[in-house]
């Protein structure tokens, strides 16, 4: 008799994550001091991001199991965020149900999250600053993060009420970060399949509070918006948008795609923007340009807007003599004899 259903599916997702990671790793060429030229490079290590919670728990369950079979090293961090009375109590709890599983090596990185972007968004960036660091101490090959099915629905819906754009709206990559460090496997997997995979197996778990606190974005919406859009659409809406996010997702790469080749047929000799050249393109394509030049230039690529990339724009689809547009990070745009100049100051 095999496993729970819900304990094979998220055996399956990890394992699949793990043999596309181990045929990267071959492919890699390592320095191995003193190796052999036939020897391959030693076994690469997996972290776990877990919070504790059922997602992350399951996700970390699997891998203890998955890692070994083929030879894979699999570790696990938690982060302390400090927002909570006892959470370093939680952490060191946290640690210990890693080691239970085998995890081996186990950290636990306490943060300290400041306001920028609201709480939220401070909170996500401590974290993933103290993944990143933990991943290159250990050396790591991957971290892997519990998001769902029902998390990439979340993403998308977000994106939709901030009036984002199509990559906005792509939600959460299934690899990401630099070199392709973040691996989510569980993307196609529904929340309560995790934790109904924590329940079989006697997982015990913790349920995050300000995952159910209102004054939270995110929280809201997936206590009240999700339910309401269900309730008045039908299920399915969760599955809906996880779609919607894969396909928008190939679009804006193609896009993507489409822009960095035609970046370089709309630059002079200088390597000045043309601006009847520009013209031409499309505005989905122009547009992205139009991003990638103001980052080039110095523009912080979080702090760049619609609102931006719209005023540069019309310097190529609305000109009437208008002045320069600042930019964040100190960079100007502005139009000069036909030629699109961006830079700082």
């Amino acid at each position: 008799m095999g496993p729970h259903p819900a304990v094979a599916a998220i055996r399956l997702a990890v394992r699949r994550v793990l043999h596309d990671l181990l045929t990267e790793h071959h492919r890699a060429p390592v320095a191995v001091p003193h190796a052999l030229p036939h020897e391959l490079p030693p076994p690469p290590l997996v972290l776990v991001a877990c919070s504790g919670g059922a997602d992350s728990m399951a996700l970390a369950s699997a891998l203890a199991f998955e890692a070994p079979k083929l030879g894979i090293r699999a570790g696990g961090i938690t982060v302390d965020h400090g927002l909570q009375p006892g959470s370093d109590a939680r952490a060191a709890e946290v640690v210990q149900r890693l080691r239970e599983l085998g995890l081996d090596p186990v950290d636990s990185v306490a943060v300290t999250v400041g306001r920028t972007g609201g709480p939220e968004a401070a909170a996500r960036d401590a974290r993933y600053a103290a993944l990143d660091t933990a991943a290159e101490r250990h050396g790591a090959a991957a971290v892997l993060l519990g998001h769902t099915r029902d998390d990439q629905a979340e993403t998308v819906l977000l994106g939709l009420a901030r009036g984002s754009g199509i990559r906005s709206l792509s939600g959460m990559a299934a690899v990401s970060g630099a070199g392709g460090r973040y691996r989510r496997p569980f993307l196609e997997l529904d929340r309560q399949t995790a934790r109904k995979a924590c329940m079989v197996q006697s997982l015990p778990v913790w349920d995050d509070p300000h995952n159910a606190d209102p004054a939270y974005t995110r929280s809201r919406l997936r206590h009240e918006g999700l339910p309401a859009l269900e309730k008045a659409l039908g299920k399915g809406v969760v599955e809906a948008l996880a779609r919607t996010a894969q396909l928008s997702r190939d679009d804006a790469d193609a896009l993507d795609s489409w822009a960095s080749q035609a970046e370089a047929t709309v630059r002079d000799a200088a390597g000045l923007l043309e601006c009847a050249k520009l013209y031409a393109l499309p505005p989905a394509v122009r547009r992205r340009v139009l991003r990638r030049a103001a980052i080039e230039a110095g523009a912080p690529a979080g702090s760049l807007f619609a609102r931006h990339i719209e005023e540069i724009d019309r310097l190529i689809t609305g000109w009437r003599g208008q002045g320069a547009i600042n930019l964040p990070g100190k960079v100007v745009a502005r139009r000069q004899g036909g030629r699109l100049v961006i830079r700082q100051g």
